[in-house]
């Protein structure tokens, strides 16, 4: 299909407001502003069934309904531009591509649910995109689209450029809100929820780049052309940032509603060296593993749903069958002790404990206790950690225990199938 969402990506030059403007750039945010009510624009949001691009696909109109409701005299709207998820590197090309179309995007959002400041937190490892951004806010307060009265209106709004210090858990938008007001970048007990009491105790909408990116296409479009693509549940199209042993790797656009069979074989060119596909990891280091049996299920947010998966950020990492599932793993759970916050004891003291029981495993010494722990303890995180980093972190443990649960056995009776583990403690364990 044609993009939608990324079609100027490299069409045109990223801080030209000329060739944006001649490409339809800005004609969404001036008939919001000039034609339309707020609430207008909410409703139309809602009709459009946009659903958040960044991870927990909440509904976008109903979000910014929340925040609109509010009665408060400052609202704020954020940009989360800190893509953390290991294997997600879509974001960047919307902001290093067309930073103005985000804009966009935020200008519209803060016109509907009355808000004059505005903040893009943008992670620190990708000063391009920092840098970019901040000539591009620039160019829009010289004219006129930032500030005090824009386009001659009874508008105000300015846009902030913040970035992180690289920590995963700031993705997580109640961490994000504490990093730009200074403190240490630890998750928000919930409720309240950010559109009741977010950055400094404001109402505040905070959404994904590419969410915001989709805004201005939806209003010059309108939402029954949108919804014409994508499925009934998941109106669009969707960024995916596919990595891993395929042949294709990179960003592509795709319609909801493919299956992951045609992305992987068709979109983007099928297994390198012809091997064979194990499983692939949707979502980044917290999203659910696969394996090639499920790859007929569409890109779907409902029929996902049906399979309690996520579809988080969009990454897709495929794995060959070289990969050993208990290294993965054993990876995968290392990277969430180094990323914990620390705030509560499930994700911090669970991860570890997990790790133990994994190492046992790979270096020969496991037990079907050893499986029985990192089970139960990766569900105990599941249910009871404060934010989504802590309650995702165990997704790709609990999803290899459904599928490549026979690959944990062969490991605690001293056998790697892969070769990766040496399974030192054998001898021992064997006499």
């Amino acid at each position: 299909m044609k993009s939608f969402v990324s079609k100027l990506c490299g069409k045109i030059k990223p801080l030209s407001l000329k060739e944006y403007r001649d490409n339809g750039g800005f004609s969404g945010f001036e008939k919001a502003l000039i034609h339309m009510s707020p609430e207008e624009i909410v409703s139309l949001i809602k009709d459009s069934n946009l659903k958040g691009r960044g991870g927990a696909s909440f509904p976008t109109g109903l979000k910014w309904q929340l925040v609109a409701a509010e009665i408060a005299t400052e609202k704020y709207v954020i940009c989360n531009a800190d893509e953390g998820e290991p294997g997600t590197f879509k974001d960047k090309v919307l902001l290093e591509g067309c930073p103005m179309q985000i804009i966009e995007g935020m200008l519209v959002a803060a016109y509907a649910v009355g808000a004059s400041k505005g903040y893009i937190y943008i992670r620190g490892e990708y000063p391009k995109s920092i840098d970019m951004f901040k000539k591009a806010t620039n160019i829009l307060k010289t004219e006129g689209y930032l500030g005090e009265h824009i386009l001659g209106q009874d508008f105000n709004f300015d846009i902030e450029v913040r970035s992180g210090a690289g920590a995963y858990v700031c993705g997580e938008e109640t961490a994000l809100i504490e990093s730009i007001e200074g403190n240490t970048g630890r998750a928000r007990f919930k409720p309240p929820y950010p559109p009741n009491y977010g950055l400094w105790g404001r109402p505040t909408l905070v959404n994904n780049v590419e969410t915001l990116a989709n805004i201005p296409l939806i209003l010059s479009v309108g939402a029954d052309e949108f919804k014409k693509y994508g499925t009934a549940a998941s109106s669009g199209t969707k960024l995916i940032s596919a990595s891993g042993n395929i042949v294709n790797k990179g960003v592509f656009e795709v319609e909801f509603g493919v299956s992951l069979r045609d992305i992987i074989y068709d979109i983007c060119g099928g297994i390198e060296n012809e091997n064979e596909l194990k499983f692939i990891q949707i979502g980044g280091s917290s999203g659910a593993c696969l394996p090639e049996k499920l790859l007929d299920l569409k890109l779907d947010f409902d029929e996902f749903n049906k399979h309690a998966i996520g579809l988080g950020s969009g990454a897709i990492l495929a794995v060959d069958k070289t990969c050993c599932i208990l290294d993965f793993v054993k990876m995968n759970t290392e990277f969430f002790i180094h990323e914990s916050c620390g705030k509560c004891t499930s994700c911090r003291e669970g991860n570890r404990h997990i790790l133990k029981a994994v190492e046992r495993i790979t270096n020969g010494y496991g037990t079907d206790r050893d499986i029985e722990i990192i089970k139960n303890i990766a569900k105990i995180m599941k249910e009871s950690s404060l934010c989504g980093l802590g309650q995702a972190a165990p997704t790709a443990i609990l999803t290899t225990l459904e599928y490549f649960y026979d690959e944990y056995k062969e490991h605690v009776e001293g056998y790697c199938s892969t070769g990766v583990c040496e399974l030192k403690g054998e001898a021992i364990k064997h006499g």
